[in-house]
C-alpha cells in the first residue's frame, strides 16, 4: 500500500507531533478531492502525523491494506498514548502510484475505520499542493517507519490453475473413457504428441519455429522493429490472406445468427466490474493514461460485449443471443520467453462472440453447433487437428452422454481433461489445436461455458414468468487468433516439406492462384486475353481469379522455379502452341487438381469452371500486388 522499499514490503512514516498544520494551495491533479473550505485550512496538536502514498500494487487487495495499515496505526498510538490522529497523503514517498479514485476511496476508509475505534482522526486533502508546518517531538518513538508485509490475496486465476489437480484420459467414439498414460498412441502420434505437450505445462519456445522463416522468406509478415516485441507488419500477400480468413470466420458467425458489433479497445481500469474480471485473470495488460486515468488494452472482446449486454432488455424469447467482434486489436504483454513468431503475440486479430443461453440445455445445444462450425473452419483451411475438451469433473459426471457427442463428430479419440474443481469462469470448454513442427501445440477453435461473468456484470434476461434470470454466455472463437491461422498453415506446411512434399496454400487463400508464364515479350497480349476470358464471365456471378503474369525478362525455367517457391497452385506456360491450340496445359502443385484435369489440355473455360468451383463459396479479393512482376517491389532485401 505504502511506500515500498521492496516489491513485497510496505511502508508507512509515523511522526510524533507537537502539532501540525497545513493549508490548501492549489490543485495537484486534475481529479483532485473536493474540499469544503472550512478543510482548506486545517491542523492537529499533540496528534500522530501518519505519511501515506498509496500504491499501484495495493488496487489489489484494498480491504486488506487498510485494515494492516488501521492496526498498525492504531498500535503505535496506543505506545505513545495520543487519541488524534492525522493522515496525510504523501506522494514523495513511492513512484508507483495508484490511481486517484483508488486512493482516495483508501484514505476515505482507513479513516472511517480508525475514528470507530475512538480515535479523533483528521485527513489533509487528497490531490493538492499543501503547505504545512510540523513540529517533531523529538524521543525515540517521535520517528518510526513500519514495514507492513499484506496477507496472501486471493488467488488470481492463473494462479489457481497452477494448483488445480487434472485427470488426463481419451475418450474414445465407441465411449470408452482411457487413462491417457494407459492409452494406446501406435495409430495417434499427434495425439500423444499433444498430450503429452499439454500435460507438460510447458509453454517456452525453444529455438525459431520453421513458419518464421517462410513467412519472412515469402513476404507475408515481418517483426517491426519500430514496435514493442510480439507486433508484426503485414505485406500485401500476408494482409490479403489474412483479410479473407477475417472475412470468412466473419461470414460464418454472422450466418449462425451473430449480430455483429465494434466496442473500444481501452477499458477503465477502475470500473467496478472490469476491474474484479481483470484481477481474477491478469492477462499481463498494456496499461495507458488518459487525463490522470488509467485504462487497459483489452485482450479480448469479451469486456465491450459484456457492457452491451448489460445495458440491453432481453426476453427469453431472444435466446440464444449472439454477439459478434472481430477484434482488431486484442493485447496481451506476453512474456518474452513465450513469444514465438505468429504462435504467441503480444497484439493480435481474435474473433469473439458471445451467446448468452436461457440454461444448460440451450447453452449445449448450441455449444455442439459452434463444435460443427469449428470443424467447418479447419477443414476449411485444410488443417489436420487434435480436439481437447476440458471439464470440471463434475460436470462430466453429470454430461458424459454430451461429452461422447461431440467425440463422434470429429470421429476420433480426444485429450479429456477433467479438472478437481473450477478454478476459473467456465465448467466446460474445447479446442481445436494442431501439432506444429517443433512438437508442440497450438489451440484454434474454442469454446467455453461461463457460469460466472453474467452475475458479474449484471447481464439479465426475463423469463417466462417475468422474472429476472442471469443466463449463461458461450465465449466463441470459431478461428481463435487469425495471425495464429497462419502460423498453424504455414507449420504444417514445413512438416510436409520435411517430408519432401510440395508446401501449399488452400486455394482461396493462395495471394496468387493463376500464374501465366509468356515464353516471350509478344505473348503477353495473349495471356491477357485469356484473363479476359476468365474475368468477364466471372464478375457476373462475383467470382474472383487472381491471376497475374510474370513478364520478366529471365528464363522460362527461372520463372517456374520462382513461382514454385511462392507455391502458386497453378501456373501456364502460354507458348505458340496455346495460342494456336487455345488448349492449356497447367502444373497443378496439388495433385487432387491435377487428377481432376486427366487430359493433355484443357479449354480457358474449363480451367475457370474448376477453379471457380474450389472457390466460390469462400470470400473473394482482388490481386495484392500489380499483376505484371516486372514491376513489382521487394519489401524485404
Amino acid at each position: 500500500m505504502f511506500s515500498l522499499l521492496r516489491e513485497e514490503i510496505m511502508k508507512i512514516l509515523l511522526i510524533h507531533s507537537d502539532f501540525i498544520k497545513y493549508e490548501v494551495k492549489s490543485k495537484a491533479i486534475k481529479n483532485a478531492e473536493e474540499v469544503p473550505d472550512e478543510l482548506k485550512k486545517d491542523g492537529l496538536e499533540n496528534a500522530l502525523t501518519v505519511f501515506i502514498a498509496v500504491e499501484k500494487k495495493d488496487e489489489k487487495s484494498p480491504e486488506n491494506i487498510v485494515e494492516k495499515a488501521k492496526n498498525e496505526i492504531i498500535k503505535t498510538a496506543n505506545t505513545l498514548d495520543v487519541k488524534n490522529i492525522m493522515l496525510y497523503p504523501y506522494a514523495h514517498l513511492s513512484s508507483e502510484l495508484s490511481s486517484p479514485r483508488n486512493a482516495i476511496n483508501i484514505f476515505i476508509e482507513l479513516e472511517k475505520i480508525i475514528q470507530e475505534e475512538g480515535y479523533n482522526v483528521k485527513r489533509a486533502p487528497f490531490g493538492w499542493y499543501k503547505a504545512f508546518n510540523i513540529s517533531c517531538k523529538g524521543h525515540p518513538l517521535s520517528e518510526l517507519s513500519r514495514e507492513i508485509t499484506p496477507e496472501a490475496e486471493e488467488e488470481t486465476a492463473v494462479e489457481k490453475e497452477k494448483k488445480v489437480i487434472s485427470k488426463w484420459c481419451i475418450l474414445t467414439p465407441d465411449g470408452k473413457l482411457v487413462d491417457a498414460e494407459k492409452f494406446d498412441f501406435k495409430d495417434y502420434q499427434y495425439l500423444k504428441t499433444f498430450y503429452k505437450y499439454e500435460s507438460s505445462g510447458s509453454r517456452i519456445a525453444k529455438g525459431e519455429p520453421p513458419h518464421v522463416k517462410l513467412m519472412r522468406t515469402m513476404e507475408l509478415v515481418d517483426y517491426e522493429p519500430g514496435s514493442d516485441s510480439g507486433n508484426f507488419r503485414w505485406y500485401p500477400k500476408g494482409k490479403l490472406i489474412k483479410t479473407l480468413l477475417e472475412e470468412y470466420v466473419t461470414k460464418i458467425c454472422k450466418k449462425n445468427g451473430a449480430m455483429q458489433v465494434e466496442t473500444p479497445i481501452m477499458y477503465d481500469i477502475e470500473h467496478e466490474a472490469l476491474s474484479a474480471y481483470v484481477k481474477k485473470f491478469p492477462a499481463r495488460q498494456y496499461i495507458v493514461r488518459s487525463d490522470e486515468k488509467e485504462f487497459f488494452l483489452r485482450f479480448a472482446a469479451c469486456f465491450g460485449q459484456y457492457l452491451i449486454a448489460h445495458d440491453m432488455n432481453i426476453s427469453y424469447r431472444n435466446l440464444p443471443l449472439r454477439l459478434y467482434e472481430l477484434t482488431h486489436y486484442s493485447f496481451r504483454r506476453e512474456q518474452s520467453g513465450e513469444l514465438s513468431g505468429l504462435k504467441r503475440l503480444r497484439c493480435f486479430t481474435m474473433p469473439d462472440m458471445h451467446t448468452l443461453c436461457a440454461d444448460i440445455e440451450q447453452a449445449k445445444k448450441e455449444f455442439k453447433k459452434q463444435f460443427e462450425l469449428s470443424i467447418q473452419w479447419m477443414h476449411a483451411l485444410g488443417l489436420d487437428y487434435e480436439v481437447a475438451i476440458r471439464f470440471v469433473k463434475d460436470f462430466y459426471e453429470k454430461n458424459k452422454g454430451f461429452a461422447l457427442e461431440l467425440v463422434k463428430m470429429v470421429n476420433k479419440p480426444v485429450l479429456i481433461e477433467l479438472w478437481n474443481e473450477r478454478y476459473f469462469y467456465f465448467v466446460m470448454k474445447f479446442e481445436f489445436n494442431i501439432v506444429d513442427s517443433l512438437n508442440k501445440a497450438s489451440a484454434l477453435s474454442t469454446v467455453q461455458i461461463d457460469v460466472e461473468n453474467a452475475k458479474r456484470f449484471n447481464i439479465t434476461y426475463i423469463d417466462e414468468e417475468g422474472e429476472k434470470k442471469h443466463p449463461l454466455i458461450l465465449h466463441t472463437s470459431i478461428s481463435g487468433s487469425i495471425d495464429r491461422c497462419l502460423y498453424a498453415i504455414l507449420e504444417r506446411e514445413a512438416i510436409r516439406m520435411s517430408k519432401g512434399e510440395k508446401g501449399r496454400f488452400p486455394l482461396w487463400l493462395s495471394p496468387t492462384q493463376v500464374r501465366l508464364i509468356p515464353v516471350k515479350k509478344e505473348l503477353i497480349d495473349e495471356c491477357e486475353k485469356i484473363i479476359k476470358k476468365i474475368e468477364d464471365p466471372n464478375e457476373k456471378n462475383n467470382v474472383i481469379i487472381r491471376i497475374d503474369i510474370d513478364d520478366r525478362d529471365e528464363s522460362v525455367s527461372k520463372r517456374i522455379r520462382d513461382a514454385e517457391k511462392e507455391w502458386v497452385p497453378i501456373i501456364i506456360v502460354v507458348g505458340e502452341e496455346e495460342k494456336k491450340t487455345q488448349l492449356l496445359k497447367p502444373r497443378f502443385r496439388e495433385k487432387r487438381m491435377e487428377e481432376i484435369i486427366c487430359k493433355e489440355g484443357v479449354t480457358v473455360e474449363e480451367l475457370n469452371d474448376l477453379v471457380v468451383e474450389e472457390v466460390k463459396k469462400y470470400p473473394q479479393a482482388e490481386l495484392p500486388l500489380p499483376r505484371f512482376l516486372s514491376v513489382r517491389p521487394r519489401f524485404r532485401g
